[in-house]
């Protein structure tokens, strides 16, 4: 598929400072979900879907019922009280990239894993503060089942409660108040470290929202399906 010069100028930018990508680190949420997901942008056009899962089916049921991973018993998620358009479905792929690569668009709150065939897997993410701070392509350099999680030093400095958590003491022991949730997917740009990561959450509430804090977040039971599904070293383009 070609792609609209807009978005192919979206989908390049690079890096957009260094300052910003240091608050990355925390991908940690205060619990505000009062921001609605954005209408998506012109160049995205019609979603096509191509096998949406119908709302209290028994498909949907089977995707965010209860499951035990790594020894955590991972809760059902209420997916009646979340709008349909975010459940994990199979779409038409809207855009353009190569099979393997993993697309954010942050504005329609959506994360792609492009499929061979025409069509990828879509999620719906939470987007934080942070989540607005970082664009551009990268690479999936690392990833780690029921990660540790350490809040940067500016995190710390704001809430020291957090010091417990520090690098120092050896981080948040994963389980499911860990904010990276079960899964994380760590985000590098010419061999180093972006601080974007792409995790889980048990904060149901926040997907398709932009929330206070913290990087991508997917619902636990999605992190994991598509941990399953993402080549080593997969591409990833975030689209702001």
């Amino acid at each position: 598929m070609t792609l609209p010069g807009s978005l192919s100028r979206r989908a390049f930018l690079s890096l957009s400072g260094v300052g910003a990508a240091s608050l990355l680190a925390g991908c940690a949420s205060s619990g505000s979900y009062n921001r609605p997901y954005a209408a998506a942008p012109a160049y995205g056009g019609p979603m096509t879907i191509a096998r949406p899962p119908a709302a209290g089916s028994a498909e949907v049921a089977a995707m965010y019922g209860e499951m035990v991973d790594g020894g955590f018993v991972i809760p059902a998620v209420p997916y009646e009280r979340i709008d349909p358009r975010y459940y994990r479905q199979r779409v038409i792929d809207p855009t353009g990239q190569p099979p393997g690569t993993i697309v954010v668009d942050t504005p329609s709150r959506f994360l792609y894993l492009v499929e061979s065939g025409g069509t990828a897997m879509r999620y719906g993410v939470g987007i934080g503060r942070e989540g607005f701070a970082w664009q551009g392509t990268g690479v999936i350099q690392w990833r780690q089942r029921w990660p540790k999680w350490t809040p940067p030093g500016e995190m710390i400095a704001r809430q020291p409660e957090l010091a417990k958590y520090s690098a120092d003491n050896g981080g948040m022991p994963p389980g499911l108040t860990n904010p990276l949730g079960a899964r994380a997917l760590y985000i590098f740009q010419n061999g180093e470290d972006t601080l974007y990561r792409l995790h889980g959450s048990p904060e149901w509430q926040s997907i398709g929202k932009a929330v206070s804090s913290g990087c991508v977040r997917l619902m636990n039971q999605d992190i994991i399906d598509l941990y399953d599904r993402v080549p080593n070293k997969a591409r990833i383009v975030v689209w702001q």
